[in-house]
């Protein structure tokens, strides 16, 4: 599996908003739960959020739940994060992932196929 991000939006200023977005590649994405991770600035890499494979559940780490939202399309093979009332402490690179267990996962060693990251700057 492999995972590449994008962005829309732009420059972000605080109180903004972007849609990340994470195109898998291979055939076993609709049967995974996927993973959303962030690494600031001299910081280690922390988890954001989980998805499970049908989308029925979602878990959010306590910083972001309420403002950010992960979801998936199966049929296209891809996991968004929706993150609004974006602040600066949410500046990060960030990363999606998949993990072959079956249960809610939070640990970034419980991922594997990281995609290479996309930047996000909110400024002040």
């Amino acid at each position: 599996l492999r995972c590449s991000c994008r962005r829309w939006g732009g420059l972000v200023q605080t109180g903004g908003f972007l849609r990340l977005s994470c195109a898998a590649s291979g055939r076993t994405f609709s049967s995974r739960n996927m993973g959303w991770f962030r690494q600031a600035p001299g910081k280690e890499r922390e988890f954001v959020a989980h998805i499970s494979a049908d989308g029925g559940s979602t878990y959010y780490t306590d910083s972001v739940r309420g403002r950010f939202t992960i979801s998936r399309d199966n049929a296209k093979n891809t996991v968004y994060l929706q993150m609004n009332n974006l602040k600066p402490a949410d500046t990060a690179i960030y990363y999606c992932a998949q993990t072959v267990l079956t249960v809610t996962a939070i640990h970034d060693y419980e991922y594997e196929s990281f995609g290479r990251g996309t930047l996000v700057t909110v400024s002040s």
